[in-house]
């Protein structure tokens, strides 16, 4: 039975941390969504976009807290030179008044998710993974593709990152999706991830998740296998 397992290096950095798991089975492929479902999406993105301005505190992208935390958390392992947590790259294009625009269905309602709470929020094609899901340091060397590119860029030494038996799935922790596992406008089933560093915010992400399934569920009409919160106390669970 293949698992999400986050490794003991993952823990050896980040041992206050948690992860939201969602695996979600059964979503409407892009063109099954309905016009009244694509209508509420888009204004769910359009509202957060507008909730993301809420975690700005400062001018300086960089000094709010929701970055700043994320900004410490990427000096622990090894980063491919300019890599920065997802929810930055989200928060600072709010902040240039460059609102972030409809991809997908699916990838629409978790950017809605990480821009109003301020986490990185992911998804992948649970179909496409190949054995045992891990989150940990990497020897180097796993083979990717980030989205958008033409040329592999394995992974380095010391980096952490989502990775199954076939090479990476997500580089610097949550930095690039790849695309041999990116959701796409096809999938219909997924792998969705919340990510918090900061302990203080927990209950947020607990929120989050819930959130989160449940807009997959009204939708796209997806059906929740499984959901979990992991921490070091609790560091895996089934995919299948």
């Amino acid at each position: 039975m293949p698992r999400f397992v986050a490794e003991e290096s993952f823990w050896g950095l980040f041992p206050d941390s948690a992860i939201g798991v969602a695996v979600v089975r059964g979503m409407k492929t892009a063109d099954e969504v309905s016009v009244d479902a694509a209508a509420s999406i888009a204004r769910l993105l359009d509202d957060a976009n507008e909730a993301a301005k809420g975690h700005l505190e400062s001018d300086v992208v960089s000094e709010n807290r929701v970055v700043a935390v994320w900004r410490e958390a990427y000096r622990r392992f090894k980063t491919k030179k300019g890599a920065r947590c997802s929810i930055e790259n989200l928060i600072k294009r709010v902040s240039k008044g460059n609102p972030v625009g409809s991809i997908s269905p699916s990838v629409d309602i978790y950017n809605a998710i990480s821009l109003t709470y301020a986490f990185p929020v992911g998804g992948e094609d649970l179909d496409s993974f190949v054995g045992d899901v891990r989150l940990g340091l990497t020897e180097g060397g796993d083979a990717f593709r980030a989205l958008g590119e033409d040329a592999d860029d394995p992974t380095l030494p010391g980096e952490l990152c989502y990775r199954d038996e076939a090479g990476a799935i997500c580089r610097c922790w949550n930095w690039r999706d790849g695309v041999r596992t990116a959701l796409s406008d096809e999938s219909r089933n997924a792998f969705l991830v919340i990510e918090c560093v900061d302990p203080e915010r927990i209950d947020d992400l607990e929120r989050a998740l819930d959130e989160l399934v449940g807009l997959v569920e009204r939708h796209l009409g997806g059906v929740v296998f499984a959901k979990r919160i992991i921490t070091a106390d609790n560091p895996e669970m089934p995919l299948a």
